[in-house]
């Protein structure tokens, strides 16, 4: 597997994002095409090694077969102030579904409440979905669902950390006649087994992100032993990583939910000048390159660049 030309960047966030400030990542050029590889910094080798696996197969191996040329988004809420979600949402253009982060560690269910109601109230006919990143309890996660029962909500992404957590909270949502769907992140790609959420019926939908599960065979794989609807998300990444995860979303016989792709609008910038941001809120295939001048201007510090080369070493071993 070729790694050349590497580069480390730091893009900074627009808004504080799953607690963090800047996403850091390295690119390197492949046999066929530029990759990006960003294991978040808190993950460690093992972890992060199976997205750099990723990495290595999109930058030298073949494109999937598509099924389609375009891929529906939807737009993304950061956990902010609702005064803040207006400028926010104006970034997504002509979206009609929005997922709301919820459960932050320095907020409450009440924050988390007012922030879902606002859109709900100033974007009407939207479709919802929230996102509590393993956060809740089945308790506090069942308080959600009653209070928003009356709203659009399309589904619930990983309100608890446990398999056996949501499939309680999928029980007891289906107890009280509450068609709210489960959603499942975390539970399928920081799982030994992928597929026990779907072997116990604890999840409705597969939400799928092609670098922590290893690349885009080993994600659509998943996609069709779990027999879970799918959706595919992004991982925070630059236009490369974001077109691998596009590249994933066309290569899926059957996707019938916008995919979480249009997330360069939470980055200040981008490495490359045609960016893989939505149009109409949706993305068209195509292989962005990365630009000399915005690597440059996005260069993390010799400290950090040192930091990413050793890391790097030490998870090629690991493969």
């Amino acid at each position: 597997m070729e790694v050349t030309q590497i580069s480390v960047v730091s893009i900074p966030m627009r808004q504080k994002f799953r607690g963090i400030t800047s996403r850091e990542m390295l690119i390197f050029r492949g046999s066929q095409r530029f990759a990006e590889w960003s294991p978040f910094l808190e993950y460690e080798d093992q972890e992060a090694s199976l997205w750099l696996q990723s990495a290595l197969e999109w930058a030298n191996g073949p494109l999937p077969t598509t099924f389609r040329k375009t891929v529906k988004t939807n737009a993304t809420l950061p956990a902010v102030p609702s005064n803040l979600i207006p400028e926010i949402l104006s970034r997504f253009e002509g979206f009609d579904t929005v997922k709301i982060k919820v459960a932050e560690s320095d907020q409450n269910i009440a924050e988390d409440l007012a922030r879902v109601r606002f859109v709900a109230e100033n974007y009407p006919g939207v479709k919802i979905r929230l996102d509590a990143n393993g956060a809740f309890s089945v308790d506090q996660a069942m308080e959600i669902c009653m209070a928003l029962s009356n709203l659009n909500i399309e589904y619930f992404e990983q309100p608890c950390q446990t398999v056996s957590e949501l499939a309680e909270l999928k029980n007891r949502l289906e107890h009280a006649g509450l068609e709210i769907k489960i959603a499942a992140d975390e539970s399928i790609r920081k799982a030994s087994d992928p597929l026990e959420v779907a072997r116990l019926q604890a999840a409705d939908i597969a939400v799928l992100k092609v670098q922590p599960l290893g690349g885009i065979a080993e994600a659509r794989k998943i996609a069709s032993e779990s027999g879970l609807d799918v959706v595919i998300s992004s991982a925070l990444e630059s236009s490369l990583g974001v077109a691998q995860g596009l590249y994933l979303a066309a290569a899926i016989p059957t996707l019938d939910y916008a995919c979480g792709l249009g997330t360069l609008n939470l980055l200040e910038g981008d490495i490359c000048k045609v960016s893989m941001i939505p149009k109409n809120s949706e993305l068209e295939l195509f292989i962005p390159e990365p630009d000399l001048e915005l690597l440059e201007k996005y260069a993390a510090t010799p400290e950090r660049t040192a930091f990413w080369q050793a890391r790097l070493a030490r998870c090629l071993e690991l493969l």
